[in-house]
C-alpha cells in the first residue's frame, strides 16, 4: 500500500534549481535511506513532505488521516516544562482517561443506593477500561522510561527544565517526543547527530524493530545498513531508488551506472551510423534514395533519446609519509585528567606499534578528544606520559577545525602551511578536494562544516605525517567523501589512531579497538563488527584473569596478542589485495568488451583475434582470482576466530 506518492517535484531558492524532477513512492512498512551529496536538496524533500514548504512544481500524494512526525519539526517543547513533564504531554489523552477512570471507581463507591447508576457507572468504567488497555496505558510510563532511557536521558535530568539543557540533550528529547508519538510516517534528517554509540545501538535496535514507515537522511552508513530495506540517491535534481540496503545500493549503483553509460554510448553509435547513412543516401541526390533518407531520419527522431549519465564531483585524494618511524609509534602510560577536581579520565595506558590502525571509542565525556590533545602537547596531563616512536612526525585532525584561520582564503590558509610549494601545487591540492577557480579565493569563515574539513584533510594531505591522530574525521563529510577517506587511509603506510562514532568507518580502516572508559581502556582485535561479537560474547569462566596470573604471563599474552594482531592485518592487506587484482581484471574484461562491440574491431582480422585471445585468458583469470579471494578470505576469518 503506498502511503506517499511524489511525482516530478521541482523546487528553486531564486535562479538556483535543487529539485528538477523529483519522483518516487513510500509503501507501507518501508524503510528508506535518503543519500547524496551535501547540498542536494535531501532537507528541502523532508521539508516538503513534512508539509513545512511546497513544492514549484508537481505534486505529492499521501493517504487520508496520514500520521507524519519529522524530527527537525518537533521544536514546540515549552522551555518551562521539565523534561518529565514535557514527555507526558505525549500521553495527555491516556492520562484523561486514567484520570475519569480514577474519578469513576469514586462514583462507583458512593453509588452503592442507587442500582440504575451502579449499572451506569459499571458499563463506562468497562468500557473505558478495554480502551485503556488498548491503547497501553498502564504501560506507559514504563515505556516513557526505556525510550529517553535508550537515547541517554537519565532519571538524574527528569526534573530539569528544558530551557536548561543543552542544544544536544534538547534533540535528544524531540527525538524521544518522537518516538513516542508513534507516528505512521517518521521523517529523520540525521537521528543519529548528538548520540553517543550505545544510543545510536539503541536507536538503531529501535527502528528496526519499528512497524511504521520510515524516510531517513544520514551520513551514518552502518546505521542505514542496519535500518533501511530501500535506499534512494538524490542525483542531479532527482531521485534514483535502489532495493537493499546501503551495502547492497553501493553495488547497485556501480552496476546501474556502468549499464546507463553503457547503453547511452551504444545508442549514441547506432545515432551515429544512421545519420551516415541517410547523408550517404541523400548524396545520392535521387528521388528514391532522398525518400528512404526521409523516412530513415523520421525513425531517427522518434527515437526516445537517453541522457548521457553523470555523477557529482567527487573527493580525491591520498596519504603519504615522508620518511619510515621506528617499530613503536608512540606509547602512553597511565594518563589521568580532571577539570575543576572532577576526573575526566584516569590510568590510561596502551602502546601502537608502526602499521597499527587503531580505532578509539568511548561514551560522550570519557576524554578521547582530550586525551588526542594531550598527544598533541596542547594540553598537559595530570599523571602518567607519553612517549613517542624514532621518526615520528605526528599529524592531527580536530574535529571543530580550530586551528583554521576564519580570516583567511582558503588558498592562503593551505599555502600559509606550506610556504615553499609552488601556487600551483597548493591549487592542484586544493583541486582534489573540489576547491577550484575562485572557490580557493572563499573566506575560511564562510564556508560549511563540510568545506573546512575538506581544507584541514588538504594541509593533513600535504604535511606527510607517519602518525595520523583524527578526531572524528568523518563529521561533516558526504558519503563519497567518506569513501575516499577510508581508500586514502587504507593505502596509508603510516599509523593511524583515529576517535569515530562512524561504525561504517570504523569496520573499513581499523584492526583493532580500544575502548575508553573513565578509569582505563578494554582493547579488541579486528574492525567494529569483531568488536561487537567479542564484546558480547559470554566469557567462559576459565578465561577470566585470576589474581593469581605472574607478570611473565601477562608478558606472554601481550606478545602473543601482538602477534594475533600482525596476523590478522597480514591476513587483511592479503585479502585487499585480492580484492584490488579482481577490480582490475574486471575493468580490463570490460574494456575488451567495448572494444569487441566495436564494428571497426572486426575490419582488421589480426586484431580482432588478439582482442578475443586477451578476453578469454582474461575470463580464465577471473576464476582464478575469485578463487585466490576466497582463500584469503578465510585466512583473513580464521585470524580472527583466533584472536583473544
Amino acid at each position: 500500500m503506498i502511503l506517499i506518492s511524489v511525482q516530478n517535484v521541482q523546487k528553486g531558492f531564486g535562479a538556483h534549481e535543487v529539485l528538477r524532477d523529483v519522483t518516487f513512492s513510500l509503501q507501507k512498512g518501508e524503510k528508506m535511506g535518503l543519500v547524496g551529496v551535501n547540498g542536494c536538496g535531501k532537507t528541502t524533500l523532508m521539508r516538503m513532505l513534512s508539509g513545512e514548504e511546497q513544492p514549484d512544481g508537481g505534486s505529492i500524494h499521501m493517504s487520508k488521516e496520514l500520521r507524519i512526525g519529522y524530527l527537525a519539526q518537533i521544536d514546540d517543547i515549552a522551555l518551562t516544562d521539565t523534561v518529565w513533564g514535557a514527555m507526558l504531554r505525549v500521553f495527555e489523552p491516556v492520562i484523561r482517561l486514567e484520570n475519569r477512570l480514577k474519578a469513576l471507581e469514586g462514583e462507583l463507591a458512593a453509588s452503592t443506593e442507587d442500582a440504575a447508576a451502579t449499572l451506569r457507572l459499571s458499563a463506562e468504567y468497562h468500557r473505558l477500561t478495554e480502551q485503556f488497555a488498548a491503547m497501553a496505558g498502564y504501560a506507559y510510563e514504563g515505556e516513557m522510561i526505556g525510550v529517553m532511557g535508550g537515547l541517554g536521558i537519565g532519571r538524574d535530568m527528569y526534573e530539569r527544565t528544558v530551557g536548561t539543557l543543552s542544544g544536544g540533550e534538547r534533540t535528544r528529547l524531540s527525538l524521544a517526543k518522537l518516538l513516542l508519538q508513534k507516528p505512521d510516517v517518521l521523517l529523520m534528517d540525521e537521528p543519529t547527530n548528538h548520540l553517543d554509540l550505545s544510543a545510536i545501538e539503541w536507536l538503531q535496535t529501535y527502528l528496526t524493530d519499528y512497524k511504521g514507515t520510515l524516510l531517513i537522511i544520514s551520513h551514518d552508513r552502518y546505521f542505514l545498513d542496519h535500518v533501511c530495506t530501500t535506499m534512494g540517491e538524490m542525483l542531479m535534481g532527482r531521485v534514483i531508488k535502489f532495493t537493499g540496503n546501503y551495502t547492497e545500493y553501493m553495488k547497485k549503483r556501480t552496476a546501474d551506472f556502468e549499464a546507463r553509460i553503457k547503453a547511452y554510448h551504444l545508442q549514441q553509435k547506432e545515432i551515429e551510423r544512421e545519420q551516415a547513412i541517410i547523408e550517404r543516401y541523400r548524396s545520392f541526390n535521387r528521388e528514391k534514395s532522398i525518400r528512404a533518407a526521409e523516412s530513415r531520419q523520421k525513425r531517427l527522431d522518434k527515437i526516445e533519446r537517453l541522457e548521457r549519465p553523470t555523477e557529482e564531483n567527487h573527493v580525491r585524494f591520498s596519504f603519504d609519509i615522508r620518511r619510515r618511524m621506528g617499530e613503536d609509534a608512540i606509547e602512553i602510560k597511565g594518563l589521568s585528567k580532571a577539570f575543576d577536581g572532577r576526573p575526566v579520565f584516569e590510568n590510561i595506558s596502551f602502546k601502537l606499534r608502526t602499521g597499527d590502525r587503531v580505532a578509539l571509542i568511548g561514551p560522550n565525556g570519557v576524554g578521547k578528544s582530550t586525551l588526542l590533545k594531550i598527544l598533541m602537547g596542547r594540553m598537559t596531563p595530570d599523571a602518567g606520559g607519553v612517549r613517542f616512536g624514532v621518526n615520528a612526525d605526528v599529524g592531527y585532525y580536530d574535529q571543530h577545525q580550530q586551528e583554521l584561520n576564519p580570516e583567511n582564503t582558503v588558498l592562503d590558509e593551505v599555502w600559509n602551511a606550506f610556504p615553499t610549494l609552488e601556487q600551483s601545487r597548493v591549487r592542484g591540492a586544493l583541486g582534489l578536494f573540489l576547491f577550484s577557480g575562485d572557490d580557493v579565493f572563499a573566506k575560511v569563515g564562510s564556508l560549511s562544516g563540510g568545506e573546512r574539513g575538506r581544507v584541514a584533510l588538504t594541509k593533513l594531505m600535504l604535511k606527510k605525517d607517519n602518525l595520523l591522530l583524527l578526531d572524528e574525521p568523518t563529521n561533516h563529510l558526504d558519503m563519497d567523501s567518506r569513501e575516499v577517506l577510508e581508500d586514502a587511509l587504507s593505502d596509508f603506510p603510516g599509523t593511524i589512531l583515529a576517535i569515530s562514532h562512524d561504525r561504517y568507518f570504523i569496520n573499513q580502516f581499523a584492526d583493532r579497538v580500544i575502548v575508553m572508559n573513565q578509569d582505563g581502556v578494554l582493547e579488541y582485535l579486528g574492525n567494529f563488527d569483531d568488536y561487537l561479537e567479542k564484546r558480547d560474547r559470554p566469557v567462559p569462566p576459565q578465561e577470566v584473569a585470576g589474581e593469581g596470573v605472574t607478570r611473565t604471563a601477562l608478558v606472554k599474552e601481550r606478545k602473543r596478542d601482538r602477534q594475533q594482531g600482525a596476523r590478522v592485518r597480514e591476513c587483511r592487506a592479503v585479502v585487499a589485495k585480492a580484492e584490488a587484482a579482481i577490480g582490475d581484471n574486471e575493468r580490463r574484461i570490460a574494456e575488451l568488451e567495448a572494444l569487441l562491440a566495436e564494428p571497426e574491431t572486426y575490419a582488421d582480422q589480426a586484431r580482432m583475434l588478439a582482442l578475443t585471445e586477451d578476453y578469454r585468458l582474461e575470463q580464465e583469470k577471473q576464476e582464478a582470482l575469485y578463487d585466490a579471494l576466497e582463500q584469503a578470505e578465510a585466512a583473513y576469518q580464521q585470524a580472527l576466530g583466533d584472536a583473544p
